[in-house]
C-alpha cells in the first residue's frame, strides 16, 4: 500500500485520546493545499466513549509488568483499529488516504528522555485495513526536546487569526507568535484533576462546572498550588500526569475538604494561571484575541473566571462545537499530513529540541 504524498488533496482520520480518559476522537478530514497555505474541513467526527473496563486498563497501565504492558498496548491499537474500521463503515467513507494516531500517553518524562503511547500503530493498521502515522512525540524527545506540545503548530497553519490558541483538555496548554518564533507550552493541570474529583462523587465530570461554582475557594490551598516551581519554569515545558501525582494531589488531599470546595478552589487556580501567562505575553496596546477549545471551554464556571481574571484586556472566543471537541483530533491529522509531505511538525523553539524535526511512524 503506496502514498502519493505530492498530491495537493487528502482525507485523513485524525485520532486522539487524552489525559481525562474519556474516549477516543475520531475527525475525518479533507485537507487542501496551496503554495501559501492549508486549507481543512470536517467532514465527519465521533468520539467514541470508553466504558469502565478501558477506563481501569488505562489507569492501570502505569503500574503493570512488562508483559502486561506490551500485550495491552497491542490490544489498545486493535481497538482504535476496530473503532476505525466502525467509524468508516458507519459514515460510509470511501476516500481515505490514512490515519494519523496521537495514541494514549502513559509516561510522559522528557528529562529521562522517554514518552510513551499506547495504541500499536501495527495493530491500528491491520485492524483497520489502512495506512497508520503514529508516535509523534518520540523523535523530539531523541533530539532533546518534551515531545510536547505538537498542537501549536496546527494552531498557526490552521487558525492564524488568533493571537493566543488555549486548549483546555487533560492539561490547559497555549501557543501564540512571538514576533516570527511560535512559543508553547503547558500552563497547568486542568481536566486530570478536576474530572478525577467529579469522579469521586459518581460522575463523569462536572458539568459546566456547577460544583464547583457551589463551593467554596480555600485561599490557604489556593496560595501552596500558586507557589509550585513549575510556574515559575522558563518555556519550553510541558507537564505529565506524573507530575500531578506528586505535586497536585498531595496539595489538594491535604486539607480533607469536600470536592466542591476542592473544585472550587483548583477551578479557581487553573484561572489564575492562564490569565497571568495571557497577560504577560499581551500587547495591550492592540486588540488581543484567543481562541479556547477542548472540554474545559464548556466548563462556564471556569470559563467565567478567565474572562473575569483578563479584565477585558483579551476578547475570548469559543468556536463551533465541533471545533472545540476535536481540534487535537484534527491537528494530529495535519501533523500526519506534515509527516509525509516531510515538512517539520515539531518546533524547536516548542519543544526545547535541538532543530525543528519530523515525527511520526508510518505503517503500510
Amino acid at each position: 500500500m503506496n502514498m502519493d504524498s505530492s498530491k495537493s488533496e487528502f482525507y485523513i482520520i485524525g485520532l486522539m485520546s487524552g489525559t481525562s480518559v474519556d474516549g477516543i476522537d475520531l475527525a475525518y478530514c479533507r485537507f487542501g493545499l496551496s503554495e501559501s497555505s492549508i486549507k481543512y474541513e470536517v467532514i465527519h467526527c465521533e468520539t467514541v466513549d470508553y466504558d469502565e473496563n478501558w477506563k481501569s486498563v488505562f489507569i492501570k497501565l502505569e503500574n503493570a509488568n512488562a508483559v502486561d504492558f506490551c500485550e495491552w498496548d497491542r490490544k489498545i491499537g486493535a481497538f482504535f483499529g476496530k473503532s476505525v474500521a466502525d467509524f468508516l463503515a458507519k459514515f460510509q467513507i470511501e476516500k481515505l488516504d490514512f490515519v494519523a494516531s496521537h495514541g494514549h500517553t502513559i509516561f510522559h518524562q522528557p528529562e529521562k528522555g522517554f514518552t510513551v503511547q499506547v495504541g500499536h500503530g501495527a495493530d491500528l493498521a491491520a485492524q483497520s485495513g489502512h495506512v497508520v502515522i503514529c508516535d509523534f512525540r518520540s523523535k523530539d524527545v531523541a533530539m532533546g526536546g518534551n515531545g510536547a506540545p505538537l498542537v501549536p503548530i496546527g494552531d498557526r497553519l490552521l487558525f492564524p487569526n488568533y493571537k493566543f490558541c488555549l486548549n483546555l483538555g487533560g492539561f490547559a496548554n497555549i501557543s501564540f507568535q512571538n514576533q516570527h518564533t511560535m512559543i508553547a507550552f503547558d500552563i497547568v493541570a486542568a481536566n486530570i484533576v478536576l474530572n478525577f474529583y467529579a469522579q469521586k462523587l459518581g460522575i463523569a465530570y462536572d458539568e459546566e462546572g456547577k460544583l464547583a461554582a457551589s463551593g467554596k475557594v480555600n485561599l490557604q490551598i489556593l496560595n501552596e498550588l500558586n507557589s509550585l516551581p513549575f510556574y515559575k519554569k522558563e518555556y519550553p515545558k510541558s507537564l505529565g500526569k506524573e507530575w500531578v501525582m506528586a505535586e497536585i494531589f498531595p496539595i489538594l488531599e491535604k486539607y480533607s475538604l469536600l470536592e466542591g470546595d476542592i473544585l472550587a478552589s483548583y477551578c479557581e487556580h487553573i484561572a489564575i494561571q492562564i490569565s497571568k501567562v495571557v497577560l504577560e505575553n499581551s500587547n495591550l496596546e492592540i486588540d488581543t484575541t484567543m481562541l479556547v477549545t477542548g472540554g474545559g471551554a464548556f466548563n462556564k464556571h471556569l470559563m467565567q473566571l478567565i474572562v473575569k481574571k483578563l479584565a477585558g484586556k483579551c476578547q475570548v472566543i469559543i468556536p463551533d462545537e465541533n471545533t472545540v471537541k476535536f481540534k487535537e483530533a484534527i491537528i494530529f491529522a495535519l501533523l500526519g499530513l506534515l509527516r509525509i509531505k516531510n515538512i517539520p511538525n515539531c518546533l524547536k523553539s516548542v519543544t526545547g529540541a535541538s532543530i525543528d524535526n519530523i515525527g511520526g511512524c508510518i505503517y503500510l
